[in-house]
This record gives C-alpha cells, sequence and structure tokens, in this order.
C-alpha cells in the first residue's frame, strides 16, 4: 500500500494518535478508510507537525478529542498560604472543550468511529485545558491536547493495526557499569572473550530464513529483558544465507512458513512488498560537494596567517565565474545511499517496513533490516500488491461522566499557622531489594537450567496479594503524619514478583526498567489505578560484561521477529514458543549445539537463552551498505565573543591529547570548519607542508572548494592535524568580527558528511546573526521571574529542525556545544541535535580564566565525549506481548516508522523512555515481555545487535498494581510528558497535570484499595515518595515559577530530562544530601583497593543542615559541599588545608590532596560518586552565609520557598484537592 505522492521521509511523515485528551470529540473524526495506526514522533508536541518543504508533506492534523474528564476544575485551584507563599497556580480554571471541528464533518456523524486515512485529515483547531497526562499522550513532537484528566490513557482503537518489524544491532562495551546500583570503576577496555560456534550440518533450511524480506503481520511490540553477563563472543564459520532473493523463493516452497499461531482483528491482507518495491531501489545520489555554478570566478589567494599559525590561508571568492571541479577520486564513496527510495518514502504507517524483491538483493530500508513479520499469505503473483481492505468501525471509547466542579475553598483555607510536628519514627534503612538480590547479581552461568513451560506457567504462584500477608510494598502510610520517609540509603528498584529462576535471568534494571512491574491485565484496570504505564531505556550503557555472538544463525521468531532470549518457552528440543505472539518456531540444527558446553541437544542452555542482555555481530542481510569508516568533523565558531572566551584552547588541547583515542580503525576520517562571518575550510591532504585555509565568503550559496580534501585520514595526515589543532587557537587572536554564521557553517557540514555520514560537533558561542537561521534575541530578562507564563519554550525557526532530519536521512548527527554568557536561543538550536539523535551541552557563562569551574567542566566532558563508544547508522525497535502498543517516545531521535526510531548515532550516556497502553486484555497472560533490539554499526565497522529482554507479571488486581509501582521510573516518565506538555500548551498547564498525577493517584488508591478511614493523606509505601518527588520536578530549572530563571537553563534542563538515562535523571531531579564531617569506616564498601564511606542519606531541607557541620549535596551535574560557620576547625585543616573557617575562599572547587584520614576518606567518597556518571560534575565550596548558597538552599526542595509550597504544606494541598 503506498502513501498519496509527495509524501516525506519516513520519519517525516510520522503521525501521532490524539492521545492527551479523553474521549473523542463529538463530530471531529478523522476521515474514514483504511489506514495504518499513526505514526509517532519525538520532541515537543505541536498542534501541526513541522516538516521540511523540500518534503512535500501537506501539514499534518489531528483530530482532539474532548471527552469528559474526570478531574473538576478544583483540581487546579491554587491555595496559597499567605503573602509570604508564592502562587502555585495563578488562579480558578475551568476546563474548555477543546475546539475539534473539521470542515467536512458535514458528511460525517456525531461519534463516528475515528480512523486514520491515509489522506491528511482537515484542518482544526486545537483547545486546551489544563489537567493530568494522559498515559496515550501525543508523542513528542507534533500533537498536543491538554484536559484535565487522570494518567490513564484511552485504548487507541485502530482499525488497522500496525505491523512491526525487527531488527537491531549492538556493540559491546566497556565503561563502568553498576553493581547493586553502585557504579565500579571505569573500565576503559573491557575484555568480551569469544565464544566459537564450529559449523554444523544445516539440514534445517531455517537457518536460511533469518533475515526476511517481507512485511510483518500486524503483531505487538516486544518486551525486552536484559541482563549483564560474561562478555562473550562466539564466532563460527559456516555458510552465509543466501540473498533475500533466493531466501523468497525458498520461502515460498517450504511449509509452515506462512501460519501464524494467532490473528488481529481488522488485520488488512497485505501483500509483501518485496516485489512491489523492487523497481523503487534507486542509488539516491549523494549530495556532490562542488562549487556553486554561479560563481563568476575562482579565486585562490594564499593568505598568510598570524605568524604562530602556519595554516596557509586561501580565499574563495563568492563572486567567481568558474567553479572548482570535484576532485576525481573520493576517499570513501558509498555503495548504496541511506537515503530512502522514492516509493519507500511514500509508505506510512503500516507500510513503512519496505523489503526488496528478487530483482534487488540489496534491502531498501532499515525497516526491512530490522525484520519484518511473515505475511499471512504468500501471493503467488508478485506483480502488484493486494490492497488492505477497508477495515469495520471501531466504536469509540465510551466517555468517563464528568463530575460538577467544586468551588475552591478561600485563599490559604485549611493550613495550620505552623507546622505541626510529624511522628518522629526511624527512617527505614532501605527501600527495596539489597544490591545482593539475584536480579542485580553478576554474569549468570550458561550452564544453569532454563525453566520450562511448568516452571513458566507456575511463575506467578504466590503473586496474589489479597491471598497472603500485605506485604511492604503496600503498608498504608500517613504521609501528613510520617515524618522520615526517605531511606538512608540509596532507593533500588523494585524486583519483580517472579520466581527466583526468572529474577535471575530477568534484565538489569539499569538498563531497561518499567514504570510498573505489575502489569495491569486491561485498559480499565490501569485506568482505575491512574498511574502511567512506559518504560525507561538505557540501551547502549557502558557494560563490564556482555556476551557478544557471533554466528550466522540469529534465531527470531517467524512472526513477529523477536530474538531468542531466555523468556521464551522450549516445547521438545526441536521446537520454541515465542513469549511475544506465542508462535510456534522450529529450532535450527545450528542451534541445537552448545559450544560452551561442546555439547548437542541443549538449545536451553544457549547464552542466548541464558542472558537477558546479548550482542549479536550481524551479517550482511543488516546492511544497507557496507560499513562506513568512523567521520568526525568539528564546526567550530571563531568569531570575537568565541575567541574572548577561550574554548578554542580547551578543545584543541583535548583534541591532541586524544587523537589516537577517537573510537574507529585505520580508515577513521577528520575534518575541521570554522565560521565567524564567512566560513573557514582547511586543506588537510597528505603531501601538504601545511594546513590549507579556505575562506568561502559566500555564506547565501556555500559550497565546498575542494570536496575530496577536507576530510582526511586521521593516520595518514596525523601532522598535519595537529598542526592545525596548535595553530588555531592563535589564528584568530586579533579578530574583531563579531556575527555568527552558524546555519550556512552547518549547510556546508552536512554537505561534506552526506556521502558517509557521521558525527558533526558543533561549537558555538551566541545567537547566530547572518544567513539561513539566524535568530534574534527572543527573551525579556524582567519575565525570569514570572509566575504566570514562560515564552518561547518552542523553537523561533524549524530550520534547524529541517537541517536536522536531512541530516538523520544522510546517517549524520549534530552534537551542540553552546558556550555562551548571553541568551543564545537554545530552545532552537537544540532542535538540530534533537532530531539528528545528537547531544547537547551547555556552559552558561563560559570563560576560560573568569569561570575556571566551567573550563574544568569542559574539558574533564571532552575527555569523555572524544573517547566514549560511538554506534553510526543505528536504528532501534522495541517490541511487546501480544496486547500492548506503544505510543509515544521520548528521546533524541527521529521515528521512522510506528515503532522504529532512527539514531544517526548512539552514545552510552543516551536515555530514552516510551509510553505504553494496553490495546488487548491480557487475560491470557501471567508474563508480559518487553524487547529492544538496538542495530548499529561500531566504530570498528562491525554491524551489531543489541537485544535487551525485560519479563515482568501480569496482574489482575487493583492492590497488585500498586505494589508494583517503580516511582522512580514513574517520576522520570511524567518528567518527560511534562516536557511535552510545557512546550506545545503552557508550563502551568505542565505543572497542573504533575500536582494532577499525584492527587489522582493517591485519590484512586484510597477509594478503590485502602479502606483506612484517616484524616491524614494515606499512600501505599510504594508511592511514599510519589508526592515528594513531584513536588522536586515542580522546583527543577525546567518547570519552576516565581524564580529567577534563563530561558537558555530552562530550556537545557528540559532537552536534559529528555535524553538522560533514569540513574542520571533522578539526581537531578532529587539531589543526595550526606554529611561527610563525621565520615567512618562504618558501612564502607571496598572499590578497587580503596575504602569508600557510605554516610546516610539526609531530607532535602536546611533542618538538617548544622552550622557545626559540613555536608555534600550530589545534584548529577554539580557536587556542593557547605561548611556551617562554626564546622570544626581540624575538619576545615584536614579536609580543605585552611586553618579555620574565615581563610576559606568564596570560589573554592577542588579539595587537596593531603596525608590525612578525613581527606582521605572525603576525597575517596567524592571520587566514588564522581565514577558513576559519564560527565564530571562541578566542585563548588559553599561557605555559610556566603552570596553563593543561593544556589545551593535552592536545592533543599522541602522547604518553602517564596515562590513554592514547603512538602509539607503540600501534602496539605493534595490532601485537599483530594477531599474535593
Amino acid at each position: 500500500m503506498s502513501a498519496p505522492a509527495g509524501s516525506p521521509h519516513p520519519a517525516a511523515s510520522a503521525r501521532i494518535p490524539p492521545k492527551l485528551g479523553g474521549a473523542a470529540a463529538s463530530g471531529a473524526a478523522a476521515p474514514a478508510g483504511p489506514g495504518p495506526g499513526p505514526h509517532q514522533q519525538n520532541g515537543p508536541a505541536q498542534n501541526q507537525m513541522q516538516v521540511p518543504s523540500e518534503y512535500g508533506l501537506p501539514p499534518q492534523n489531528y483530530i482532539v478529542p474532548s471527552g469528559h474528564y474526570s478531574q473538576g476544575p478544583g483540581k487546579m485551584t491554587s491555595l496559597p498560604l499567605d503573602s509570604q507563599s508564592g502562587d502555585y497556580y495563578s488562579g480558578l480554571y475551568t476546563v474548555p472543550t477543546p475546539n475539534a471541528a473539521t470542515p467536512n464533518t458535514a458528511s460525517q456523524q456525531p461519534g463516528a468511529p475515528q480512523m486514520y486515512g491515509r489522506v491528511p485529515p482537515a484542518p482544526h483547531a486545537v483547545g486546551s485545558a489544563p489537567g493530568s497526562f494522559q498515559g496515550a499522550s501525543s508523542s513528542a513532537s507534533h500533537l498536543h491536547t491538554s484536559a484535565s484528566q487522570p494518567f490513564s490513557s484511552f485504548v487507541n482503537h485502530y482499525n488497522s493495526p500496525p505491523m512491526y518489524s525487527a531488527s537491531s544491532s549492538v556493540a559491546s562495551q566497556g565503561f563502568p557499569s553498576t553493581c547493586g546500583h553502585y557504579a565500579l570503576s571505569t573500565v576503559s577496555n573491557a575484555a568480551y572473550p569469544n565464544i566459537s560456534y564450529p559449523s554444523l550440518p544445516a539440514g534445517d533450511p531455517y537457518g536460511q530464513q533469518m533475515f526476511t524480506s517481507q512485511n510483518a503481520p500486524t503483531v505487538r511490540p516486544i518486551r525486552d529483558n536484559s541482563f549483564s553477563g560474561q562478555n562473550t563472543a562466539v564466532s563460527h564459520p559456516s555458510p552465509l544465507p543466501p540473498p533475500p532473493s533466493q531466501q523468497y523463493h525458498q520461502q515460498q516452497s517450504l511449509s509452515g512458513f506462512s501460519a501464524f499461531s494467532w490473528s488481529a482483528p481488522g488485520l488488512p491482507s497485505t501483500q509483501d512488498n518485496l516485489i512491489r518495491n523492487h523497481t523503487s531501489l534507486a542509488t539516491a545520489s549523494s549530495p556532490t560537494n562542488t562549487v556553486a555554478d554561479s560563481l563568476s570566478c575562482s579565486v585562490m589567494q594564499n593568505v598568510q596567517p598570524p605568524k604562530s599559525s602556519p595554516v596557509v590561508s586561501t580565499v574563495v571568492s563568492g563572486a567567481s565565474t568558474a567553479r572548482m571541479p570535484p576532485a576525481a577520486n573520493r576517499p570513501v564513496e558509498p555503495v548504496a545511499s541511506v537515503t530512502q527510495p522514492s516509493e519507500l518514502l511514500q509508505q506510512k504507517g503500516v507500510d513503512s517496513s519496505s523489503t526488496t524483491s528478487s530483482a534487488s538483493p540489496m534491502p531498501n530500508s532499515y525497516d526491512a533490516l530490522e525484520g519484518g513479520s511473515y505475511p499471512d499469505v504468500l501471493s503467488s503473483s508478485a506483480s502488484s500488491p493486494v490492497p488492505d481492505p477497508a477495515p469495520g468501525p471501531t466504536p469509540a471509547p465510551a466517555p468517563a461522566a464528568p463530575q460538577p466542579s467544586k468551588l475552591p475553598k478561600p485563599f490559604g483555607y485549611g493550613y495550620p499557622t505552623l507546622q505541626p510536628g510529624y511522628q518522629n519514627a526511624t527512617a527505614p534503612l532501605n527501600s527495596g531489594g539489597p544490591p545482593s538480590s539475584p536480579v542485580y547479581s553478576g554474569f549468570q552461568q550458561y550452564a544453569q537450567q532454563y525453566p520450562g513451560m511448568n516452571q513458566l506457567s507456575s511463575s506467578l504462584g504466590g503473586l496474589s496479594l489479597q491471598s497472603s500477608s500485605q506485604p511492604e510494598s503496600l503498608r498504608p502510610i500517613n504521609l501528613t503524619q510520617e515524618r522520615n520517609i526517605l531511606p538512608m540509603t540509596p532507593v533500588w528498584a523494585p524486583v519483580p514478583n517472579l520466581n527466583l529462576d526468572l529474577k535471575k535471568l530477568n534484565c538489569s534494571p539499569d538498563s531497561f526498567r518499567c514504570t510498573l512491574t505489575n502489569i495491569p491485565q486491561t485498559q480499565a484496570l490501569l485506568n482505575k489505578a491512574k498511574l502511567p504505564l512506559g518504560l525507561l531505556l538505557h540501551p547502549f550503557r557502558d557494560l563490564t560484561q556482555l556476551p557478544v555472538i557471533t554466528s550466522n544463525t540469529i534465531v527470531r521468531c517467524r512472526s513477529c521477529r523477536t530474538y531468542i532470549n531466555p523468556f521464551v518457552s522450549f516445547i521438545d528440543q526441536r521446537r520454541w514458543k515465542c513469549n511475544l505472539c506465542y508462535r510456534v518456531n522450529d529450532v535450527p540444527e545450528e542451534f541445537m549445539y552448545n559450544p560452551l558446553t561442546r555439547s548437542y541437544g541443549e538449545p536451553h542452555k544457549r547464552p542466548e537463552v541464558q542472558n537477558s542482555t546479548v550482542e549479536f555481530i550481524a551479517s550482511s542481510d543488516y546492511m544497507l551498505r557496507p560499513p562506513q569508516p568512523a567521520v568526525y568533523l568539528f564546526v567550530l565558531d571563531v568569531s570575537h565573543n568565541a575567541v574572548e572566551a577561550g574554548y578554542l584552547t580547551i578543545l584543541c588541547q583535548a583534541l591532541l591529547e586524544n587523537l589516537d583515542k577517537l573510537p574507529g580503525d585505520s580508515r577513521t576520517r577528520i575534518g575541521f570548519v570554522t565560521f565567524d562571518s564567512t566560513i573557514h575550510f582547511y586543506n588537510l591532504q597528505e603531501g601538504l607542508s601545511q594546513p590549507q585555509m579556505l575562506i568561502v565568503s559566500d555564506i547565501d550559496d556555500v559550497f565546498l572548494p575542494t570536496p575530496d580534501s577536507l576530510l582526511v585520514n586521521l593516520y595518514e595526515s596525523k601532522e598535519l592535524i595537529k598542526d592545525l589543532l596548535n595553530a588555531l587557537p592563535n589564528m584568530f587572536t586579533n579578530t574583531r568580527e563579531t556575527h555568527s554564521a552558524l546555519g550556512p557553517a552547518l549547510q556546508a557540514a552536512f554537505k561534506l558528511m552526506s556521502p558517509t555520514g557521521g558525527r558533526v560537533s558543533v561549537f558555538q558561542t551566541q545567537l547566530p546573526s547572518l544567513g539561513a537561521g539566524l535568530l534574534q534575541s527572543r527573551e525579556d530578562p524582567n519575565q525570569r521571574s514570572s509566575t504566570k507564563v514562560v515564552h518561547h519554550l518552542g523553537p523561533a525557526t524549524d530550520f534547524y529542525k529541517k537541517l536536522a532530519l536531512d541530516c538523520s536521512g544522510q546517517q549524520t548527527a549534530v552534537d551542540l556545544f553552546l558556550l555562551s554568557s548571553q541568551y543564545s536561543d537554545l530552545a532552537s538550536l537544540a532542535c538540530m541535535s534533537k532530531y539528528s539523535a545528537g547531544c547537547i551541552y551547555y556552559y552558561p557563562s563560559f570563560h576560560y580564566t573568569h569561570n575556571p569551574s566551567q573550563a574544568e567542566k569542559l574539558q574533564k566532558d571532552l575527555k569523555r565525549y572524544l573517547t566514549r563508544k560511538i554506534g553510526f547508522e543505528a536504528v532501534m525497535r522495541i517490541r511487546c506481548t501480544k496486547g500492548l502498543s506503544m505510543h509515544t517516545f521520548h528521546g533524541n531521535f527521529f521515528v521512522r516508522s510506528t515503532d522504529l526510531l532512527s539514531l544517526a548515532n548512539i552514545n552510552p550516556d543516551a536515555g530514552f523512555a516510551v509510553q505504553l497502553s494496553i490495546e488487548e486484555g491480557l487475560t491470557d497472560a501471567s508474563l508480559a515481555c518487553f524487547q529492544t533490539a538496538l542495530l548499529y554499526t561500531s566504530s570498528k565497522g562491525e554491524r551489531r545487535i543489541r537485544v535487551h529482554t525485560l519479563c515482568l507479571p501480569v496482574v489482575s488486581s487493583l492492590a497488585d498494581v500498586y505494589a508494583g509501582v517503580d516511582v522512580q521510573a514513574a517520576i522520570c516518565l511524567l518528567a518527560n510528558m511534562a516536557v511535552d506538555r510545557s512546550i506545545s500548551s503552557s508550563l502551568s498547564d505542565a505543572r497542573d497535570a504533575l500536582v494532577n498525577a499525584v492527587v489522582d493517584s493517591l485519590s484512586a488508591y484510597g477509594s478503590t484499595v485502602s479502606n483506612l478511614q484517616h484524616s491524614g493523606l494515606i499512600a501505599p509505601s510504594s508511592l511514599k515518595l510519589f508526592p515528594l518527588y513531584v513536588l522536586a520536578l515542580l522546583k527543577q530549572k525546567a518547570f519552576r515559577t516565581g524564580t529567577s530563571t534563563r530561558l537558555d537553563d530552562r530550556v537545557y534542563a528540559m532537552c536534559q530530562i529528555k535524553c538522560q538515562p533514569l540513574v542520571h535523571l533522578m539526581k537531578m531531579i532529587h539531589p543526595n544530601l550526606y554529611r561527610i564531617d563525621r565520615l567512618t569506616d562504618e558501612g564502607a564498601i571496598h572499590v578497587n583497593d580503596r575504602v569508600v564511606p557510605q554516610p546516610p542519606l539526609q531530607k532535602l531541607s536546611a533542618e538538617k543542615l548544622t552550622r557545626e557541620g559540613a555536608f555534600l549535596m550530589d545534584c548529577g551535574s554539580i557536587f556542593y559541599i557547605w561548611i556551617g560557620k562554626s564546622c570544626d576547625s581540624n575538619f576545615i585543616e584536614d579536609v580543605l588545608g585552611y586553618p579555620d573557617f574565615a581563610s576559606i575562599p568564596q570560589k573554592m572547587t577542588h579539595l587537596p590532596e593531603l596525608d590525612t584520614l578525613s581527606s582521605e576518606r572525603a576525597r575517596s567518597f567524592i571520587t566514588w560518586l564522581r565514577d558513576s556518571r559519564p560527565l564530571s560534575p562541578v566542585l563548588h565550596v559553599v561557605k555559610d552565609e556566603s552570596p553563593a548558597k543561593t544556589e545551593f538552599f535552592q536545592h533543599l526542595i522541602e522547604d518553602r520557598t517564596e515562590a513554592a509550597f514547603s512538602y509539607y504544606e503540600f501534602l496539605l494541598h493534595v490532601q485537599q484537592q483530594i477531599c474535593k
């Protein structure tokens, strides 16, 4: 099925179902007709999708359901305390019905089922109202509807469910992993032992069917279970599978390949795209980088740079009449362009997983590489596709009965004049499974027996929480009376209630975790719980142990393309049952042999089914073109502002120190572009005596002067590269150029990188002021402390998004380093990284000498950035058990199809989130599984697939759902949703929705599970930290109001929320506070022959601070050491190296290495904390009563500020909302 002509890049045509609202709005149904589930998009939700003009896509409009809302407007009523307190909300809110009328509703009946047609729906206006997040809220970039309603999402009824394809690849890594949530020390080069699989007679043709060239019938996404196991690489020579063209013909003759073990209602009869796309595999020519034809002449002048710079400068005039011809030989030329063929680009939704035919041996999309399902029927006629039958109408979800609005109580009602004393209960020692729990154990031995079907079926034994004693996670807690709810030790992820065998095999929560460790059986049950359902992923994190498997047969389900994993069932030695779609598959002959035990006939002992995190070395079937070399391009701002900041010295020094450590092989290539009001290229071709600078002054028509000499082999031109890096810091010392032509420089970088793809690192120090993408200042400094509307959180132009889409299509990611002391419109600039799977680094008030802590941070960040592992040309697909579906993704990427994320680069520091809904009841399932597969090219040129699989129990009791809440995962998912709401609607809407998330969940618990009649605020133990974390989120830079916050600071905080893995994001949301002037060896741990003290956690409240003490606050990217005015002088001298409090300098950023026990303990503890994160935090020593303490005290989230509640006041506010 093809889309209308002119459809864009597959990712650009992604659509999003209207999930933020409630039931569908009457009279606002989309045009009826057959169609797949809509695509999803990342990034901030908007009313209308922003699409590059060259893609030719008509504006995508979405139907906005208005529905009935279960929460009345009283939930948004502000309840200030007095003149000292700030307003949480500006006033009373009503719930307007979104205006969602379409011009063609005359032909539609009110309440008609919404169907997603293949023609653009009619435009509509979107109304919004503050309210809770919906579990199916709009995808990260282009839809927003807001309504006051609970978290739970309505089932999205797709008449034509999406088809999911599968494939992935991944690379072994060697950075610190965590053990029991405590990060181990960095392992720079983890050694991964290889497992060799000798060839066996392949009598079963299944080994030749691993790569499918056909569309997948509709199946549900899959769950993923990862497990940090031993690094084992498996290599074994055996014949490669035949080309896809031969596989296709073989499949037609094989029996059993077209049968399914289940069927989905409304599934369209799909003809495989193999034949119909064979004419569309056109080799898209990469942009040829030549001089613009419009130039009148080509003037090459040798401009002598400053004396300290051995660089020959050449000015290429923009008025030249002739262009320089491109060089005859390109160092690297792609065999097949990654750009999607035109016919493929037109396919949407279900059909996005295109394939190749017998006439086209090379697959033409990553969708096909990752694998689709086998079609239900293999048509004997391959000349034309079979049209999809129009599915029958799906009834619209029944609207919830509205609750009458209630008038808010008077201003300040119900608050005591003084905060009452809490019950001083002893704080719990821990709040979850200890690190020694089986789920955190190290590598599992392969010889461990895999549980059979009987064990799987009994894995939920004893799960019912009502038939036994009440678990600790359901212990009711009166939050308004119990003071010490914060545990003294770190909060561990809850361990799923599975049997011991499955617990040992399950994925590490550091890689893959779910907001609910007990999956509700139905969407109705999830709606009752008012809790978010989603996944938090850290798929490419550094691991010290990772099984790496090389085999000609990667065993996958023939139907849904799930990778075999520890949670499949072996019916006998020859058959296995998929744990996601339940299809029975044959065991390939090769898989019967276990190289570890050297035994035959024990497939359940293979490493693939003994580890939930594995990495496969992929064959050529998983490639669109031969692996390209690692290519790194640095685009540097050299305007007067940049030279004054002094970052070039730090960057060039870091590059000189780490040139040999850049990930890659002998083919690694590197290039440099600098810019101010013109663009400067550098010819570093081998054979030159010194680097040659080529200046292009025509920024309106950017061209590449010498396309083949600007990206050079790192090792062949290393001396020239070093000469340039030594010269760069001084080349522009005397510049007076204040303008910045960032947009044209990025256009040049795109042309330069298009043939191969790679990584572009952009360093910018000011607002772009010339050429394409120029920006104007939008910040009003007088509004930084506003308690009302915060404007300009979204981009001012779509230039940077369009550029990012183009880069993503050419497998190029753009990383942004913003080093600015002035407003630089990060909201617009961030799009270049957000949509190209890049990273964003922000250094406010950066100056090489005036701000040494920022300079040191940049230096350390660059060392990590330049040397960490990297994957190129990556795609990631998430699958889950039949009945579950994904509807919104969060992170930096681009959605290529309904469940396939395009990642031009993947790095170990990137985190992702996805929201889930339950489309079909899981009544026949006792387990739900999720699997993520990441297919990428390593820096060494290997195609790899990293697979994580997570297994969780399915429950039918509401109490069980509450018992399994992972509160940290839930708050991180909520934070991602709040960022989208802030950009698509307003910051106040996002704040209201966060508060309502607490109100709704605790209200639902109190009315359905808890039978306690108490005047306090009752929460189950699993949710006791939920209000505290939400309050902490409301006081973060991203969402706070009433406190002076620079716009770029706020936007950067939102960017961090969207792309950080959970373990780092939680420290940003709720910092850890420790007292360090009394460190002892009691309870200490031993790391690398170093004793690391483990002080207890303290509440984030000033009442815990004493003038006699010293406290360390870990905020993730910043460490604060607060020194009390009366702190023991012995501690000050032994740790800080100063005789007394008065002699401590105001700006101290280092702890001296002193030969004292106190110094060793303090430095050991801080070093241990630093080693647990990829980017080095900045250390600030803050003296009591110094001006610098303001920032420190802003992180004490349990205390009241002028603009926000204290924790106790927030609890009373929540309680009052529940009682309305």
